[in-house]
């Protein structure tokens, strides 16, 4: 995603105890944490005698396999395939780093699986390929469909992902997810969800500029167009994405016939004059101006990391509501909200794909856990919120066995 303007002077914030622990973290500890991987592979089943030996293994295990050779949907219940998600990547958008390649993702992916196991007990392990090739990515996930139940591509980049995942989840019977665009989108969603009712106004009635028509900027229109929010209006880097432009690739102009409904064109100023809500979602900065040229009692959502597209104190100026993707000011919004809960209810469901539905009904999950404590600096839970996940989860599989798909 790309720049939108030149970046403000800003003046930092105090720190948070979260921010002052981490800038208390020294390289030796970051990579003393790293060492040997952040995953292990724990038995469920004993291997303490040679009875154990022989049921676990051989003999035992034939028979097994002989069943599952002749009903291939016992390997449901007869191994950890129905409650695993493999995290996909081929490391070319990882974090704020780019294109850095499979192997220097594998730590990145490593803590995603991490993540899958301590917020919704899934079995997740790392799966990142050394091609960029979209056909060998595809005939890939294709061929190693009996090791998985999940698929949750990850740092995939853009236009590629679109078309990756559209492949994907054409080619498998199982959830499969991009978490960068759908995480992403359901976090927000719950996230505006929390600011709209903290200052009792209608979503329908909201004017949002989304900065960023990459993987995240696109899911976050899409999605906040099928929740009801009308007005959406997109920047990327040469300005508003418009029906009228003729340098708009396939899923940038099928998002212009859907969005901006008052037809405007210009770039961030002409976009931003009067708008309600800002999101944030390129590797830019935006200029403070142009924050003050919005709406009254406005809402900035400034989430590029590891530096916001405009400071949250500056923004804090104008701004009724602000929220980062950083850990250190109030508001954080984090994709662990979502896609822990997601999979864990669409596997809880037995659902053979993740609808948009399901997605919404993530959202609205994660908003109606703080739907009673809402205050401007607490629109949406913490990362750390134990309650989350199951609510998230529960709520999937509902959507998913209303909408059949399960």
């Amino acid at each position: 995603m790309s720049s939108v303007t030149d970046a403000p002077n800003a003046t930092s914030a105090p720190q948070t105890d979260d921010a002052a622990a981490l800038a208390a973290i020294t390289n030796d500890e970051i990579f003393a944490g790293h060492l040997g991987g952040k995953l292990s592979v724990e038995l469920s089943a004993p291997l303490d005698t040679q009875r154990d030996l022989s049921i676990a293994y051989t003999p035992g295990v034939a028979q097994v396999s002989r069943a599952i050779a002749k009903d291939e949907a016992l390997a449901k219940t007869y191994t950890w395939t129905d409650r695993l998600v493999v995290v996909v990547s081929d490391g070319t958008a990882v974090l704020g780093l780019g294109d850095i390649g499979a192997r220097a993702s594998l730590p990145v992916m490593e803590g995603k699986a991490a993540l899958f196991k301590k917020f919704a007990d899934l079995n997740s392990i790392p799966l990142v390929l050394d091609t960029k090739d979209v056909d060998e990515i595809v005939e890939t996930l294709i061929r190693l469909r009996p090791s998985f139940g999940a698929v949750n591509l990850e740092d995939i980049s853009a236009p590629r992902c679109f078309e990756i995942e559209k492949r994907v989840i054409e080619a498998l019977d199982c959830p499969v997810m991009h978490d960068d665009q759908h995480g992403t989108a359901i976090v927000v969603l719950a996230a505006l969800k929390g600011a709209a009712a903290q200052q009792v106004r209608d979503m329908s009635a909201l004017k949002v500029v989304v900065s960023g028509a990459g993987a995240a900027g696109v899911a976050c229109a899409n999605i906040l167009l099928a929740a009801g929010v009308p007005d959406v209006v997109v920047l990327d880097s040469k300005g508003i994405v418009s029906a009228g432009r003729g340098d708009l690739n396939e899923v940038k102009a099928d998002l212009a016939a859907r969005s901006n409904p008052r037809g405007l064109t210009g770039g961030p100023a002409e976009a931003l004059a009067g708008a309600d809500v800002f999101l944030g979602l390129s590797a830019g900065t935006i200029a403070e101006e142009l924050i003050a040229s919005m709406a009254p009692e406005s809402i900035v959502f400034a989430m590029s990391n590891p530096d916001p597209e405009i400071h949250p104190e500056v923004a804090r100026k104008y701004a009724a509501i602000v929220a980062t993707g950083r850990s250190d000011f109030p508001n954080q919004i984090n994709n662990v909200l979502a896609f822990p809960g997601v999979f864990k209810g669409a596997l809880d469901a037995g659902a053979r794909r993740i609808t948009e539905g399901m997605k919404v009904a993530a959202a609205d999950a994660i908003f109606n856990v703080v739907a009673g404590e809402l205050s401007v600096d607490k629109i949406i839970p913490s990362p750390l919120d134990p309650r989350v996940a199951p609510a998230v989860a529960e709520a999937v599989a509902a959507t998913a066995r209303a909408e059949g798909v399960a």
